[in-house]
């Protein structure tokens, strides 16, 4: 559930000329308004799902729901309202339920992993063991750009909260075969995911390593090519994520 957001110096060029400078430690921002119609188990809200590398972080600006999380400790349902923070770690199957106008910002580590495929979804085991039924439940007609017909991220969340209600009843033993076999349906991706925290949060962090040696030395090169950045609003509105409609902004992940 995640969309992407890095900003661009306005005006003049950045200090480091070979690319704008993402937000802090590489992270992606996107405003969520969740699904608000009703999954087959009576619940109203989004597609329950897993992360394999990143952390995911809500930040809870409207309205009212929670989050039903399962991970070996069990399941849990986190109340959400406003001015809540929750966030969770990769292997952390959640899932938004939308309890009246629930809106969140969405912060997600690991800027671009989730849009080259870091998202599994909880559907029954038989699709996750085949690739080609996986990537057929999940599409989204336009790739679910703003405009696309809604009713098709409905039929792959109700198809995931079957699966997800499967994993509940499974106990531990469901969830690690879950876990597996979203390794084995991600690994193609794995060298592209590498390329992307590189060119992301890598080097951000990198970035900062040789920082704190300058200031170890007494140089303070660095702090001169300071740069202000700013967007002034989101390049999408309304596009079909796994949660509900996502405001997604630019990022830079390549």
């Amino acid at each position: 559930m995640s969309d992407r957001f890095a900003v661009r110096q306005p005006d003049h060029p950045p200090a480091r000329a070979d690319r704008p400078a993402p937000l802090p430690g590489g992270i992606g921002v996107s405003r969520l308004r969740v699904y608000d119609t009703v999954a087959p188990d009576g619940l109203v809200g989004g597609t329950p799902h897993v992360h394999l590398c990143c952390t995911e972080g809500y930040m809870v600006t409207d309205g009212e729901g929670a989050v039903q999380t399962l991970t070996t400790a069990g399941f849990r349902e986190t109340p959400l309202r406003p001015g809540v923070v929750v966030w969770f770690e990769p292997g952390t199957v959640h899932r938004l339920v939308n309890g009246g106008g629930l809106g969140i910002v969405v912060l997600m580590q690991n800027s671009g992993l989730p849009e080259a495929g870091d998202a599994v979804l909880t559907f029954p085991p038989e699709v996750l063991a085949d690739p080609a039924a996986y990537a057929a439940a999940a599409a989204l007609p336009d790739g679910g750009a703003p405009g696309a017909d809604v009713r098709a991220a409905y039929r792959r969340r109700d198809l995931a909260v079957a699966g997800f209600q499967e994993l509940r009843s499974g106990g531990p033993a469901a969830l690690a075969a879950f876990h597996a076999a979203a390794v084995t349906l991600r690994q193609p991706l794995l060298a592209r995911w590498r390329q992307r925290w590189e060119d992301g949060a890598g080097r951000a962090a990198a970035e900062t390593a040789a920082q704190l040696d300058a200031l170890r030395r007494g140089d303070p090169g660095h702090l001169g090519d300071a740069g202000v950045y700013t967007v002034d609003g989101p390049v999408e509105r309304g596009r079909l994520g796994m949660c509900g409609l996502l405001d997604t902004y630019p990022a830079i992940d390549e």
